[in-house]
This record gives C-alpha cells, structure tokens and sequence, in this order.
C-alpha cells in the first residue's frame, strides 16, 4: 500500500529510518545503503523504494553519471509499481529524470497525500513563512476591473465556487463579497478546516474538473482558484468546465505561475509546480471561449527567501457572436 507506515519488518523499518536520517544529512550514498538494506527484508514496500530513488537522483545529481539516473529511473519505477495511484509522488521524479510525461507527473493521489499531512501547519507556513498573499491580491485585482459606477460598493456575487478551497483562505478574502459559496478540495484534511470558518454553503471532496462537471451550466458568477493551478498542468478542461459553470457575465480570477525568461507553454519546474506561459494561457482562455479581462504580474509567495514571480488572471464570459472578438476581447 502506498500510505504504508511500516513496512512490517522492525528491522526493516530501523533500517529505512537510517535511510531517511542519512538523506537528510546529505548522505545519499549512505541512504541509498540503508534502503537497499530494508528491501532485501521488505522488497514490497513501496516508501523504501522511493526512498532509494531519491537518495539515487542526489546522486546523479552530483556525479551526472548515467548509471545513477538509471538507478535512480528504476527505484522510482518499481515505487509507482507498487504505488500505482502514485501518492507518493514518484512520477514527479521520474519526469523531473526526463523518464516520464510531465504534464502527467502530479496526480490527484499525491496532492491529496501532500494536503492531508500539510493541512495542521498549512495557514501558519504559507502565510507566516511563505508570505503568501494570493486572496488577497485577487480581491484587489477582481476589485481594479472597471465599475459603471466607481464609487458604488465592490461588486456582489451571488454564488460562487472556490477550487482547491485548501483551509479557506480565499473564502476569507471573499466574506461579505459571495451570497452564497461552495469549495472543493481533493485533501479531507483540508476540508475539515474549510468548513470551521462557516464561510461554505458546500463543501466537496474531489478533482476541480470533477466537481465542476457536477455544477449546473450557468450558475456561478464567480469563480476562483487560488494557488491551484501550479499543480495542474494541462488548463483546458479546467477551462472548459469553468466556462460551462459560469453565467453569462461571470467572472473567473486564478493565479498561475510564471515560467523562466525564454520558456513557453507548460513547464514543470524544479520546485514541483507548473509554470503557464502567458501565449499558453491566452490560446486556453480563447479555446474555452473566454475573454481576459485581466493578467497582471504578482509575486504570490516567497520561496527561499525569493519572490516566485506569477500572474493573476481574470476571466470573463459573456455572449460572443462568432467571429466578433477573440479570448483577449480584441476584434
């Protein structure tokens, strides 16, 4: 099992606890050791195999030299094996060895395993340490669109759905702005902290495009997704579920993050998330039948002390008479 907290062998375990202690002393070599060592007991057990792939990948990462990768390729490979629905995140590794399809590397699964044990520390370490600031810059983005009347009260929605809900930060972010709002998240952990702020009418255990797909046609008048999309690498069903969902005159606001000067489309990057292109997002939004109302830089948190440069969008679906406009509203 992939969630497995033995490996029901003691010594096997007192040997992948090394491993574990080893890697996190910059002792891959030493790691990789002990966890061959817990699988000559426990050759089943899926976390000690993932383990070795890592200390493997540190490895080649410093030796560069093609028998590590491919060690490293193939404790990875008989981890997913045993894991198949992938919670421990080994097909990350395998794209990031250029041994898998990246846009497939992160699965529902994983981020669910990731969320559930993150959920206690999530709030105080994204805000506190990560200085995470997305709701609030999404408020402030949603609230910059332009208003008949400026000096009237911001705008009123009244239903919407946040996508990948998390805690509820961004249902914060919305109090008193959404009559009536419903989340959904793929971590039960997360979940359970959502529904203590009471800001949720609904809240859903499942995939964004799942729960989209649920959702009546043309019943929201906004939508968000708050740090959400740096873990979905393909946008267009995400997109299209959105369009479906959203009235006529509904708003879409996301986050997205930037990728590196000369990258295009999807990139999975180093730190384990996508990076959208803006040429990328622009032929999604257009492929969805959505207008850009909206895409400004904003550095959505800090990692390593750095500023991860992003961009917050905002979409919005009205009536278009074929061939009037394109997805950025130009003619």
């Amino acid at each position: 099992m992939s969630r497995q907290r033995s490996s029901g062998d003691l010594l096997a375990d007192r040997r992948y606890a090394y491993a574990e202690a080893c890697l996190s002393e910059d002792d891959p070599a030493g790691a990789a050791e002990m966890a061959e060592q817990a699988l000559e007991r426990a050759p089943g057990y899926a976390p000690a195999w993932f383990l070795l792939g890592r200390a493997r990948e540190t490895v080649f990462g410093q030796s560069r030299d093609a028998a590590d990768r491919r060690a490293a390729l193939a404790a990875f490979g008989r981890a997913l094996d045993l894991d198949p629905e992938d919670a421990l995140g080994s097909r990350l590794h395998l794209a990031a060895l250029g041994g898998g399809d990246a846009l497939a590397a992160i699965t529902p699964a994983y981020i669910r395993a990731l969320f559930d044990g993150y959920a206690p520390r999530f709030e105080r370490h994204l805000v506190d340490e990560l200085g995470y600031c997305g709701p609030a810059l999404m408020v402030a983005a949603l609230d910059a669109l332009p208003r008949p009347d400026p000096s009237c009260a911001p705008q009123h929605f009244p239903n919407g759905l946040d996508l990948g809900c998390g805690t509820g930060l961004m249902g914060r972010a919305l109090a008193g702005r959404v009559g009536r709002l419903a989340g959904c998240d793929l971590s039960p952990a997360m979940l359970a902290l959502a529904g203590r702020t009471g800001l949720y009418e609904r809240l859903v255990e499942a995939d964004l495009v799942t729960f989209l797909a649920a959702e009546p046609a043309g019943s929201a008048d906004l939508i968000v997704a708050a740090d959400v999309f740096i873990y979905l690498g393909d946008l267009t069903s995400a997109l299209s579920g959105i369009a479906r969902v959203l009235r006529p005159g509904g708003l879409a606001a996301f986050t997205v993050q930037s990728p590196q000067p000369g990258e295009s489309g999807v990139v999975l990057g180093a730190d384990g998330r996508y990076a959208h292109a803006d040429t990328y997002l622009r032929e999604a939004a257009e492929q969805a039948r959505l207008v850009i109302a909206e895409m400004r830089p904003a550095a959505i948190r800090r990692q390593r002390k750095s500023n991860v440069p992003g961009r917050i969008l905002i979409l919005h679906k009205h009536l278009i008479e074929a061939g009037a406009m394109d997805a950025t509203g130009q003619p």
